[in-house]
């Protein structure tokens, strides 16, 4: 379902930047002949709203159809899109017109943290540079402060029942289990095993609470292979144990962790349109002024 909302194309590209959810940003860069719009008309596309408009009719939705083609594909970046309105579209406007689509991915990285005690608190703070968007959890009331909640790229959640928010957290999710109770713990430990799709799953604490975790969900029938999925505990750099045992100190190393956990191959480098999609862009323009 295409939600069509009210928000402006600058106010949602800031939201949506912000937020670090995948969107498109469609611009008519040229037109030539009778057109719905002028050039510079701007509308954002999401996968599953729009904002703003170019003009309506055909060519916009088949604008909307190439944009989350895109977002499907994974192909960020620049791209250019001609449209003649008497041709391709089928409209009786008859003139012509390019559409710039800037692609743009959202969060680098999606990680979990359930547990809003001292560790937790330090971890967000620590992460908020970064670009990943964050889903923070925590079953005790008012744990999150406003201030906490104005900040970029995080969503603080109330934990109700652990299944339900590991069912419903995003593919390939980073998750960090550090809550203040060992039951919700397990409860959250034994979810995420049985999710093929979350991209990495760690627990805090000492090899004794690991070692007694690993008991209980082999004795509940948990395949040994899914066990082994998890860390734990967190922030072990390189086999080795930490000694300073502060919340800020242990924070750092869990990051770094997920830095190195978070590193894919970066996106293809793009300076601009290839030279034959400019070189088409000026001629238009040209025959336009012509």
């Amino acid at each position: 379902m295409t939600l069509t909302a009210p928000e402006s194309w600058h106010a949602s590209l800031h939201r949506l930047q912000r937020d670090g959810i995948p969107h498109v940003l469609a611009t008519q860069v040229t037109s030539a002949g009778s057109t719905p719009r002028e050039p510079g008309a701007r509308m954002v596309i999401t996968l599953d709203a729009i904002f703003d408009t170019l003009g309506g009719g055909t060519f916009e939705w088949q604008t909307i159809s190439a944009a989350r083609n895109l977002l499907q594909q994974q192909r960020f970046g620049l791209h250019l899109e001609a449209f003649s309105l008497g041709g391709r579209s089928g409209q009786c406007c008859g003139g012509f017109v390019n559409i710039l689509l800037e692609v743009f991915p959202g969060a680098e990285a999606h990680v979990a943290i359930f547990g809003a005690g001292h560790v937790g608190r330090e971890i967000v703070n620590l992460s908020a540079p970064l670009a990943w968007q964050l889903h923070w959890y925590d079953s005790r009331s008012d744990i999150f402060s406003e201030q906490l909640q104005q900040q970029p790229r995080l969503g603080c959640h109330r934990l109700g029942d652990p299944q339900r928010a590991v069912s419903e957290l995003p593919p390939q999710t980073h998750a960090l289990v550090l809550t203040h109770s060992h039951d919700q713990d397990y409860a959250l430990i034994a979810g995420l095993i049985e999710r093929d799709d979350v991209a990495s799953i760690g627990l805090i604490g000492s090899d004794s609470k690991w070692s007694s975790f690993q008991g209980r969900l082999k004795r509940a029938g948990h395949d040994a292979e899914k066990i082994k999925r998890v860390r734990s505990p967190i922030g072990r750099i390189h086999a080795t144990k930490l000694n300073n045992k502060t919340p800020y100190a242990i924070a750092l190393t869990v990051v770094t962790e997920l830095l190195w956990l978070t590193d894919t191959p970066s996106l293809p480098e793009t300076r601009g349109l290839a030279p034959d999609a400019a070189r088409a862009l000026v001629d238009d323009t040209k025959t336009t002024q012509s």
